[in-house]
């Protein structure tokens, strides 16, 4: 495994980071399974795993926890909070209220006194960047937490965020963890060159489009029940793309499960990408991967299909901003559209 530096942390990490989103009842409830598959990655070379406390509601991180037990040390550890953890409307969000708990609870699951990244796992429009970025540098300053970053940010809020940092002395975002796959390339357009602007690492999610560049959902077959459950695998548009995306792997001499992953490692502004195995098989498939540099033909095909910077559809869990989301805020008062 040849390791790559995290933006400008100096932290060395692998091209591949196992995610722990899977472990826990929404996956693999087995915790000795799952520690088998943390120890095997471990083993082939992997150093960066990834969590959050809202995987498993906290499952996950207890999992993980104890996964690592004698071999913390090895280990870039990262986990994540923002996401709700209860139905008290302030166990969510990027407040100093929340974090500074988040973080404890997180910590004390997964049995260490500090992790290596924390990020905040979504933007929160109703909080000031600064407090958030307060409470992060103090979270660092109080060696509970080595560096921060942001997750599914768009590039103008990585841009603010920095921009707050400078001018008020706090620590920046190092690293920020996007989507990105052959049918979700938006990020090249902005979000990339900017991390590479201010030197973030990115560590990015769903480098197979959430099973579509496996091969194993194909155009025409019988809806079952994982794609009946995620809109963007009944979406024709991905649909047809992967289906023109077989050749091109076929005619590589790979599958496209590998083709895929090849992909999300190219791009120079990309640190690693997340695996996200609930089984040892799919680790060992994924892992049979990991040599494999894909040459200047294959990437060209590629972006005949999917260009550059573009998406296909939209994943299911993609962020989405509140003006697009609240209508209140794309449209003027009916009286002052009347009166125009």
């Amino acid at each position: 495994m040849k390791y790559r530096t995290l933006g400008r942390t100096g932290i060395k990490v692998s091209p591949y980071c196992l995610g722990a989103m899977m472990f826990g009842p929404v996956g693999n409830p087995d915790h000795d399974d799952a520690a088998r598959i943390i120890h095997k990655a471990l083993d082939a070379g992997v150093n960066f795993v990834d969590t959050a406390d809202f995987y498993s509601h906290g499952e996950s991180e207890e999992i993980v926890g104890k996964a690592l037990k004698g071999r913390r040390d090895d280990v870039v550890l990262t986990t994540k909070a923002h996401l709700p953890m209860g139905e008290d409307p302030n166990r969510q969000g990027n407040s100093r209220r929340w974090l500074v708990r988040a973080l404890e609870d997180s910590l004390r699951r997964l049995g260490t006194d500090h992790v290596d990244l924390f990020l905040v796992h979504r933007p929160a429009p109703d909080t000031d960047v600064e407090e958030t970025l307060s409470v992060l540098t103090d979270l660092v300053r109080a060696g509970k937490v080595r560096a921060f970053g942001s997750s599914t940010f768009p590039a103008s809020d990585l841009v603010e965020a920095h921009w707050v940092a400078e001018r008020r002395g706090l620590h920046r975002l190092r690293v920020e963890q996007p989507p990105y796959s052959i049918l979700d390339r938006g990020i090249e357009r902005e979000v990339l060159p900017v991390c590479e602007r201010y030197g973030m690492g990115a560590m990015v999610w769903s480098p197979l489009a959430q099973g579509l560049l496996t091969g194993r959902y194909r155009k025409g077959q019988a809806t079952d029940s994982r794609r009946a459950a995620f809109r963007h695998m009944s979406d024709e548009r991905r649909l047809d793309a992967v289906e023109r995306l077989i050749p091109v792997a076929r005619d590589a001499g790979m599958s496209l499960t590998h083709l895929a992953m090849a992909f999300a490692i190219a791009h120079p502004g990309v640190t690693s990408a997340i695996l996200g195995p609930r089984t040892e098989q799919q680790l060992d498939d994924l892992l049979a991967g990991a040599g494999i540099a894909l040459d200047d033909d294959v990437l060209d095909r590629i972006d005949a299909i999917v260009p550059p910077g573009t998406d296909v559809g939209a994943l299911d869990m993609a962020y989405n901003p509140p003006a697009v989301l609240r209508p209140a805020l794309r449209r003027r008062a009916a009286d002052e559209r009347s009166a125009a």
